[in-house]
């Protein structure tokens, strides 16, 4: 895998979720009172505006658009397009996708777990857990676990799966450990800063992984396994792991070489704790909406994940403003090689959405960052158009603004 291409890989990553992260900061919105959820309307109108985005997908080449929409009492779902470009059978809303960067909430929360069992430290250096990490990774100064989890550490990043244009068939087969994920990052030079404020780096939830791997001795797919999915009994929801890939899972696609390439279940994902995850849009909303509910962690621990230092990212999870409630929207937004997802719910987790898109078949160097925003704006405004009774005055109070 050429540094070259991490570095580039990174920068278009780096710039999608900073983009998504500003784009919420603007807003400006501070929390206020949470009116109650009320069930909506009984013709919603932002199923027509979902049904709109999916065609403009389509319509792009997009082989797949996957949503499910829950507001109060109502559940909505939308399957367009196939599963797969070669049998064309029809995708189904069940079918599970890669979920890219929705991974490190789930890390974030078995990091966090282990923080209220009173085994790790949030201000501790990253040293007392992994010995080896000053060693190799170089830092210019001290790191601590709550940095790692806000992406303020400044670390390096290896994005991935790390496909190179030049050696992207490799990596379909290939398996690089987090230990090697790890030592790849630190052989990119890791600059000081003054001040080192949000930087969105894949490294830093792989090094999240070794400590939790390290404080319970089981890979970090077997603890989210514990910690998340047969808690709530998520059935499609899994590490990539070795093996051959789901049969129902959504394909995903890059060009090289002027030619289609499947990169469905690269080897090269197998326990990436930074993007590793495949699950699909219903299990997203579950694991979202428990933990907003308190029901994963205890309540000052939620606090504390919602609570960004600097910019919109705290502790593994994004928000953005609830212009219903004067609160925040929480989720992460999520993209590999041929996948985008973005996951949105508010406070209470009585409001939720979460989209996935099979990208349309583009070479990587165009692929990243235009569909994932797009899809993010679409997402926030029409949980946006949910609000419950009583409270569209917030929204209409904004667009005066505006």
């Amino acid at each position: 895998m050429s540094v070259a291409w991490i570095r580039a890989s990174t920068l278009r990553f780096t710039a999608a979720v900073a983009a998504v992260v500003l784009t919420a900061a603007l807003g400006g919105c501070s929390p206020g009172p949470r009116p109650p959820a009320q069930p909506p309307s009984s013709e919603p109108g932002y199923r027509t505006q979902l049904e709109e985005f999916s065609r403009r997908m389509l319509d792009d080449g997009a082989p797949a658009v996957l949503i499910q929409v829950r507001v109060g009492g109502d559940e909505w779902s939308l399957a367009h397009g196939v599963r797969d470009l070669e049998s064309r059978s029809g995708a189904d809303v069940t079918d599970p996708v890669h979920i890219g960067g929705i991974t490190k909430s789930m890390v974030a929360v078995s990091v966090l777990k282990l923080v209220e069992e009173g085994r790790l430290q949030l201000e501790a250096p990253v040293s007392t857990y992994l010995p080896e990490f000053d060693r190799v990774m170089h830092p210019p100064g001290p790191v601590t676990v709550r940095q790692l989890l806000q992406h303020r550490s400044g670390m390096p990043s290896v994005n991935g799966p790390l496909f190179d244009p030049a050696t992207v068939r490799q990596a379909l087969t290939t398996r690089v450990s987090l230990a090697e994920l790890l030592a790849m990052a630190g052989r990119i030079s890791w600059q000081a800063k003054l001040a080192q404020g949000f930087a969105y780096s894949n490294s830093n939830y792989i090094a999240l992984a070794l400590i939790v791997e390290r404080l319970r001795g089981r890979p970090i797919g077997e603890v989210i396994r514990a910690d998340i999915i047969e808690p709530l009994g998520l059935t499609r929801t899994l590490m990539t792991a070795a093996g051959p890939r789901p049969p129902d899972l959504v394909h995903g696609y890059i060009t090289l070489d002027n030619k289609r390439l499947d990169v469905s279940y690269p080897a090269a994902q197998i326990d990436n704790a930074a993007v590793g995850m495949v699950s699909s849009v219903a299990d997203v909303n579950a694991f979202y909406r428990a933990l907003l509910q308190n029901r994963l962690l205890k309540p000052d621990t939620i606090t504390q994940m919602e609570s960004p230092l600097y910019a919109r990212y705290a502790l593994g999870i994004v928000r953005w403003n609830d212009l219903c409630t004067n609160d925040f929207y929480y989720g992460h937004p999520g993209e590999v090689p041929g996948y985008g997802t973005i996951s949105m719910s508010s406070a209470d987790g009585s409001r939720q959405l979460t989209i996935a898109v099979a990208y349309p078949p583009e070479p990587l160097e165009v692929q990243t960052t235009r569909i994932l925003l797009a899809m993010q704006a679409v997402a926030e405004d029409t949980l946006n158009a949910t609000c419950p009774a009583g409270s569209t005055q917030l929204v209409q109070a904004a667009d005066r603004a505006g």
